[in-house]
């Protein structure tokens, strides 16, 4: 299946609501072993923000293998790459380590708290 990121995002791919969108609409396929396609054409402009909430949270319930495996990207610029890359290592750790998992939701309610 192909999904075109810039109907969702348009040009900037920055905020977790359009990552949610995006994993909503992909991660029905995904967790049936059905191949995803993401067309990047148009988008300029990432954020992690957007790979948490659209790419990390993938990693919920499926295996980094099976990601690699299932989902593709084309006209994806290098500008995006870099976050991307962090966000996957990011949330394979976290979604792996449950110690590790404990202690960074510690972080965020106490810093929630604070606010």
């Amino acid at each position: 299946m192909l999904f075109k990121v810039y109907e969702i995002t348009g040009k900037f791919a920055t905020d977790s609501d359009s990552g949610q969108k995006l994993y909503d609409l992909i991660h029905p396929y995904l967790i049936r072993g059905e191949a995803v396609q993401l067309d990047f054409t148009d988008v300029t402009v990432f954020a992690s923000a957007f790979f948490n909430y659209a790419i990390g949270a993938l990693l919920r319930d499926i295996t980094l293998d099976d990601l690699n495996h299932l989902l593709t990207f084309k006209n994806f610029p290098n500008t995006g790459m870099s976050d991307l890359k962090r966000v996957i290592t990011r949330a394979k750790q976290y979604y792996s380590d449950a110690q590790y998992q404990k202690a960074i939701d510690a972080v965020i309610e106490e810093y929630a708290a604070s606010c």
